[in-house]
């Protein structure tokens, strides 16, 4: 499986318009988003993007079912940031692994979280997966609401059922 790591900032006239921004920004606005929770599948790979996922990239068409972990922090407080990060790690062997999803106010809160998390889930399974790996992204709110996300993207599906691998 290969799945997809991207990141979105956005901001308009309420929080809400600041998510639709960011998920425009992630390259993801236009599907139906159903989130996943922290599991990693054997055999998966992980592929990078900083600046959204290309729309040529992304299967299916307007609708379709989108199946992500999400992280996403929305504000509308001037000078208040807004951070949202994924953290994974995967076994070297079968590349089976573990996501993680925080927000926060910081980056080093969020980053912190992220850490603590991964090693308790890690302790929970009595395995070591290895290092640590995230992405993280912020903004601080100006004059309008801002939203930061980091998504993790598994697969499309459309209404007929027909899935569509990344």
């Amino acid at each position: 499986m290969n799945i997809h790591i991207t990141k979105g900032l956005g901001s308009g006239p309420t929080k809400l318009s600041a998510f639709d921004s960011a998920l425009n920004d992630a390259g993801i606005a236009n599907y139906n988003l159903l989130t996943l929770s922290s599991v990693i599948p054997p055999d998966s790979k992980m592929h990078m993007h900083d600046s959204g996922v290309p729309k040529d990239m992304l299967p299916g068409s307007w609708g379709d079912r989108l199946y992500l972990v999400m992280a996403e922090q929305r504000v509308d407080k001037p000078n208040v940031e807004a951070w949202a990060g994924i953290g994974w790690v995967q076994d070297k062997k079968t590349n089976k692994g573990l996501f993680v999803e925080h927000e926060g106010f910081s980056e080093s809160a969020v980053r912190q979280d992220i850490q603590h998390s991964l090693e308790g889930l890690m302790a929970t399974r009595n395995v070591d997966f290895g290092p640590i790996q995230m992405e993280v992204m912020g903004r601080t709110c100006k004059n309008h609401p801002v939203c930061a996300m980091v998504v993790a993207l598994y697969q499309v599906a459309d209404w007929d059922d027909n899935t569509y691998s990344l």
